[in-house]
């Protein structure tokens, strides 16, 4: 599996997502500009000693990412998402891809593409989860539907 955080904002976020990420075997993909730098204290801090278990990789831009991902099963993380996260059946090596955590994904990348956006069921009248706990509940579930693949 991959989880792909699109400019991600808030260093203990992505601390937090490198840490489930290291814990399930998942890629880790970082799209820049990061709103922190990757030496940051808050962000190895809430990843903890995990940053060593955690494939990381770096794309210069979100069309850098696309050129790799548009042949690939992937899935956008969205409040606009018209299917919601459990109704999916998830592959193995499939990108799940997270906005920043103030704007979400880009509207266009929402556009061109409906049929791969997801959402997280929640109130009408609340705006999102933590980007780190939607990692967490989505990624399981696509876990979930491949048997936990060499977990115990």
């Amino acid at each position: 599996m991959h989880v792909v955080l699109v400019e991600p904002e808030i260093p203990q976020n992505t601390g937090n997502v490198a840490r489930t990420c290291a814990v399930t075997g998942t890629t880790l993909h970082l799209v820049h500009p990061l709103g922190f730098s990757t030496a940051d204290r808050y962000l190895k801090r809430a990843g903890l000693d995990y940053w060593k278990s955690v494939p990381v990789v770096h794309h210069a831009s979100l069309s850098e990412l696309l050129a790799l991902i548009v042949q690939r099963p992937f899935y956008l993380l969205t409040t606009r998402g018209r299917l919601a996260y459990h109704e999916v059946r998830y592959e193995p090596e499939c990108f799940l891809v997270f906005g920043k955590e103030t704007a979400g994904l880009p509207q266009e990348l929402v556009s061109s593409y409906p049929e791969r956006c997801v959402r997280i069921p929640m109130l009408n009248d609340q705006r999102s989860l933590n980007l780190s706990n939607a990692v967490a509940i989505v990624l399981y579930e696509a876990l979930r539907q491949q048997g936990f693949p060499g977990m115990a």
